[in-house]
């Protein structure tokens, strides 16, 4: 039971799309997971942003880690195609949890001309729209979650053939 359950979970159709998806989503949140993570591209680094999370938004200590984690970590592991139906789900919930917590007041745009307080919500919804397929259907072409899944169905292909 328990071997099936990892072989669904590392399964994957193998589709070009996916491929695409994956490596679109994970390149783009990267800098992102590491300005939390490593103080990259002009963030606060992991103290900076624990900091933010616990003590200004009121983030209990644990969720803002996974947080950071999820965007960093989860951002590579969506490159590689490595735990891509967690990364997705991870980067899912972060997305939902920053709309819900700090973007639906300001509408659906962004913040192009500064002529808001803050930031709106269509980069979470096109980070969402980009996961979920991933969390459903694996992550694809060239996934190492593949060579996994085929390990443990005893080196059969886990799913389906490439396809376009």
């Amino acid at each position: 039971m328990a071997g099936h359950l990892l072989e669904r979970f590392f399964s994957t159709d193998r589709d070009r799309t996916l491929l695409f998806q994956r490596v679109v989503l994970g390149v783009i949140m990267f800098p992102h997971g590491m300005q939390k993570l490593a103080g990259w591209f002009g963030g606060f680094g992991f103290s900076g942003t624990m900091g933010f999370f616990t003590d200004t938004m009121h983030l209990p200590a644990p969720l803002a880690f996974l947080i950071i984690i999820g965007e960093s970590l989860g951002a590579l592991g969506l490159i590689l195609g490595l735990g891509t139906r967690l990364a997705a789900f991870g980067m899912i919930a972060i997305m939902t949890g920053a709309v819900l917590t700090s973007h639906l007041e300001f509408g659906l745009f962004m913040n192009w001309f500064g002529a808001q307080k803050g930031e709106g919500f269509e980069f979470h919804i096109l980070v969402v729209a980009l996961a979920i397929p991933l969390l459903v259907r694996g992550g694809g072409l060239g996934a190492a979650d593949a060579v996994i899944a085929d390990k443990l169905a005893g080196g059969s292909p886990a799913m389906a053939p490439a396809r376009a």
